[in-house]
């Protein structure tokens, strides 16, 4: 089993290039699921540990699609099965860590109906959250030469930069966006759709270290000379 694993982890890696979304958040987002999973009961580590390595499969190929039609997480699904039907998995075990898969996203409109989806979308939001949040907002930031600060309203960014002007549309330009505008339009909304009790006890945590570390930014932004 260890090296049906490792096995998944290379084919992994061979598919990130993202410095936010690379193998360290696969296996932080791995780390956490095994911990949820020790609060909750009934759960098939097999496909919560599958789906954890898997999960972000097709991100980079979402940040590369120009058109905007390409959702990381249903494509991230399919390529998952093909790469399980080749290692002989069983169909019904495939379509358990799909249906984990095309569930985690925050901005999706499927919900996580099993207890091993539910770990996976809450461990992956933890991952967003607290210290570790903030350094993967100011790596993204670097990455796509965004500001570490945008003082633009939220309306006017959801009217210029975000499909939809609505707070779970896509972003047009990523280059546009800076860490606190993800923070307002994506992590102040993540503590209401945690599932598991104890990712809800953990996610209050990072969310008050998160936003007083916003906070203080916007402070220390704000001196004038």
């Amino acid at each position: 089993m260890k090296a049906k694993y490792e096995k998944l982890r290379r084919i992994v890696q061979k598919e990130l290039s993202c410095s936010a979304h690379a193998m360290e958040h696969i296996e932080r987002v791995f780390t956490l699921c095994l911990h949820l999973a020790e609060y909750e009961s009934n759960v098939d580590l097999d496909v919560l540990k599958t789906a954890a390595l898997l999960h972000d499969l097709a991100r980079v190929k979402e940040f590369r699609d120009k058109t905007g039609t390409i959702d990381h997480a249903t494509l991230g699904a399919e390529m998952a099965a093909r790469i399980l039907k080749d290692l002989r998995h069983s169909d019904e075990k495939i379509s358990r860590v799909k249906h984990c898969i095309t569930t985690h996203r925050f901005r999706g409109n499927s919900k996580p109906q099993t207890i091993e989806a539910k770990i996976l979308f809450d461990a992956d939001k933890l991952d967003v959250l607290g210290a570790v949040g903030v350094a993967r907002s100011f790596m993204m930031a670097g990455q796509y030469g965004q500001k570490i600060y945008s003082d633009i309203s939220l309306k006017n960014y959801l009217a210029n930069n975000v499909l939809g002007q609505k707070t779970d549309g896509r972003i047009i330009d990523i280059s546009k966006h800076a860490p606190n505008l993800e923070f307002q339009l994506k992590f102040s909304r993540i503590l209401s759709s945690m599932y598991t009790e104890r990712a809800k006890e953990m996610a209050k945590e990072r969310f008050r270290f998160m936003n007083s570390f916003f906070r203080r930014l916007e402070a220390e932004l704000s001196v004038k000379a």
